[in-house]
C-alpha cells in the first residue's frame, strides 16, 4: 500500500486549484492537495522564475508551514509585443484585460498574433532548501475576438489549435496547457 502524500497550494485563485484537483485526480491517487487561501506580495521581476522563487521565499520566510507547499506564477508573452505583458500579466489583466490586449493587438495578423504561455511552479518542501521550479509552456496566438465561456484570465483569447483555452474543458486544457504541463512535472516528482 502507498502512503498518501499532502501537499499544500498556496493561492487565491479557486480557477488554479480547480486545474490542479482534476490533475491530481486523474494522473496521482495518491497525493492529496489542500488549498491555503493567502495573498502573498507578487514581486514585479523581469522574469516569471525569479517571481516563483522570490514568492515562495517571502512565504518560507513570514509563514509558518510544516508540510510542502507550492505556488504558481503564469505569464503570456506575445513577440510581436517585445514580450509584454509577460511576467506582468496578472497585473495587465486587472488592468485593462482581455478587451485592452486585443485592443494592443489590433491589426496583426498571421504570425504577428504568436503567443506562449508560460507557468513556473515553485515546490518548497523544506525550509533549509531552495524552491525547485517546475516550467511548463505552450504555444499559440491571440484570437482575433473572445471566445468560450470556461476557463479564467486569458484563457478566451489565448488560442491552441483553433480553439481557445476557454472553449476547452477542464481535461482538454490541462492535456495540452502551460500549467497542466507544470502542474504534471510536480505531480511526477512529488509520486
Amino acid at each position: 500500500m502507498r502512503l498518501r502524500k499532502e501537499i499544500i497550494f498556496i493561492t487565491t485563485n479557486a480557477h488554479k486549484v480547480e486545474e490542479i484537483m482534476d490533475l491530481a485526480y486523474a494522473e496521482a491517487e495518491d497525493i492529496t492537495i489542500e488549498q491555503l487561501e493567502y495573498d502573498y506580495p507578487e514581486r514585479q521581476l523581469d522574469a516569471i522564475e525569479e517571481v516563483a522563487r522570490a514568492s515562495a521565499n517571502y512565504i518560507m520566510e513570514n509563514m509558518e508551514i510544516k508540510k510542502p507547499f507550492f505556488i504558481e506564477d503564469s505569464g503570456m508573452f506575445i513577440p510581436v509585443l517585445n514580450g509584454f505583458p509577460g511576467p506582468f500579466s496578472a497585473f495587465v489583466f486587472k488592468t485593462i484585460g482581455n478587451e485592452g490586449l486585443l485592443k494592443l493587438m489590433g491589426g496583426k495578423r498571421g504570425d504577428a498574433r504568436r503567443a506562449t504561455f508560460k507557468t513556473v511552479v515553485a515546490l518548497c518542501e523544506t525550509s533549509e532548501k531552495e524552491p525547485i521550479l517546475f516550467v511548463g509552456t505552450v504555444e499559440g496566438k491571440i484570437a482575433n475576438a473572445m471566445r468560450g465561456e470556461g476557463g479564467f484570465g486569458f484563457d478566451p483569447i489565448f488560442e491552441y489549435k483553433g480553439a481557445t483555452f476557454a472553449e476547452m474543458s477542464t481535461e482538454a486544457k490541462n492535456k495540452v496547457s502551460h500549467r497542466g504541463k507544470a502542474f504534471r512535472k510536480l505531480l511526477n516528482y512529488i509520486a
